[in-house]
């Protein structure tokens, strides 16, 4: 049997951050994962569907390229080709992150991983097995999609994201049950190559997470775009027939029935907490996902667990955080601890979104006397010179005070632009702080400094 001071089981975006930090302090580690490294948002979420939208991105700018003054006489799209380089740069990566195991000297064991004590993983590969024993642990198993029953996935006609990114040509008709990030990204990306898109939301609201003013202006341009949208509207199931589905649908007590060639089911995740030996140890989970405290430690002091399978937020800059610190915890290196009320959640169809902390509701909920600063991009130099006006920054401060509580951006490069009010927030900035630090012109990051004053009743260019 190997003996390890840390063993990782998942090599996703937490657990290969979380070897590779702990390589680092020095700890003798491995890495166990049961297909490739890099997890499901290297190979199949995060990083290849952002490649696909912005193959969509592209290939709108060029049938709009006549506002730039420039004329493209025929345009030809293929397909293949563009899933291909989604699939070439997942590999690149994934084999980046083999370099990294190797550099770092970390043991990567291929094969399926179950705890069978507080120091012991049973690795299979087929037939064969082997024993590993390791002073820390970390699960990293991450999560599936969420499914109900009369809704589970074929791969065939009812597909999740790993299907619709492989898909060999754009489906004519698509129905998209759920509209959270991945249901309005995949909207996206198929309604730009010719799909007519029906995208079904069981609340009010697309992307209900999202501050009200960014849900509503994403949906007012989807609509603009030709996306259908339902909201309040509930599946109760979906059929599946040879050459189409039909999805039967509740909205206020009445009954319909939507017809389309692919029904995509984009209703969240549950993590991958089956038979990895959570039961026979004892392990606290609930509602799918492991229970932890600050330092990402379970019950068994000894075991953490970090990214989807500790439940939400479902992101992989959080598994990879959390990652960093369990390692630094589990190295006895000091450490802080997780600070979840500062996480960037960015949403990237068109037009994009990206937001931190409160918004407006839920800061008035908490109790807040809130300050709301708003920039439209319409009053940007730098958006009118890129020939995207859309969306706008929104800012929540406390009245009081004057720190920022939550910030909000829709419009081109919101995921981009929203790292900077992560790192405001973090250091407890005020209104004036973001106000008065002297921001580039012309630059779409103008427009946070312009929210900023204008919560104040002080914008210059409003």
């Amino acid at each position: 049997m190997q003996t390890f001071d840390l063993a990782v089981l998942g090599a996703g975006p937490g657990g290969y951050v979380a070897a590779i930090r702990g390589a680092q302090l020095g700890m003798k580690t491995c890495l166990i994962e049961r297909d490739r490294l890099g997890g499901i948002c290297l190979n199949w979420g995060c990083i290849p569907t952002k490649t696909l939208l912005k193959n969509a991105e592209v290939y709108n700018t060029i049938r709009n390229a006549d506002k730039y003054g420039i004329k493209v006489a025929q345009i030809s799209v293929d397909f293949s080709a563009n899933v291909k380089r989604s699939r070439d740069v997942s590999n690149r990566l994934r084999k980046g992150i083999e370099f990294l195991m190797k550099k770092n000297k970390i043991t990567h064991i291929h094969g399926i991983g179950k705890l069978i004590s507080k120091t012991t993983i049973n690795i299979t590969r087929g037939k064969k097995s082997e024993k590993v024993n390791a002073k820390k642990i970390i699960i990293a198993t991450g999560a599936h999609t969420r499914t109900f029953p009369g809704l589970e996935i074929d791969g065939q006609r009812i597909i999740s994201s790993r299907e619709a990114m492989m898909v060999d040509s754009p489906p004519k008709k698509l129905i998209i049950i759920g509209s959270g990030s991945i249901g309005c990204e995949f909207a996206s990306y198929f309604n730009e190559f010719g799909t007519e898109i029906h995208l079904l939301e069981m609340l009010d609201r697309i992307l209900p997470v999202e501050d009200a003013d960014v849900s509503n202006e994403v949906m007012r341009n989807f609509k603009n775009s030709g996306i259908k949208i339902y909201t309040r509207t509930k599946v109760s199931s979906i059929e599946r027939l040879k050459t189409k589905v039909k999805v039967h649908t509740e909205k206020t007590g009445n009954s319909d029935i939507l017809e389309g060639d692919l029904a995509f089911l984009a209703t969240g995740v549950t993590g991958n907490i089956e038979e990895i030996g959570l039961e026979e140890l004892g392990i606290v989970t609930n509602g799918g996902a492991i229970t932890i405290n600050e330092y990402n430690q379970t019950n068994i002091p000894n075991i953490y667990a970090i990214g989807d399978v500790s439940g939400p937020p479902w992101l992989a800059h959080v598994a990879s955080a959390q990652g960093h610190v369990s390692a630094d915890h589990a190295a006895g290196h000091e450490t802080k601890p997780m600070d979840f009320s500062n996480i960037p959640s960015c949403t990237y169809c068109q037009p994009q979104v990206g937001s931190i902390g409160m918004t407006e509701a839920q800061a008035k909920e908490a109790g807040y006397d809130v300050k709301v600063g708003k920039f439209s991009f319409q009053n940007s130099g730098k958006a009118m010179a890129i020939g995207d006006t859309t969306g706008f920054v929104k800012l929540v401060f406390d009245e009081k005070y004057g720190e920022l509580l939550g910030a909000h951006i829709v419009g081109g490069e919101a995921t981009e632009l929203i790292a900077e009010l992560g790192m405001a927030k973090g250091l407890e900035a005020t209104w004036e702080d973001i106000a008065m630090t002297v921001h580039a012109h012309p630059t779409l990051s103008e427009a946070i400094m312009e929210a900023a004053l204008d919560a104040f009743g002080s914008a210059i260019h409003q």
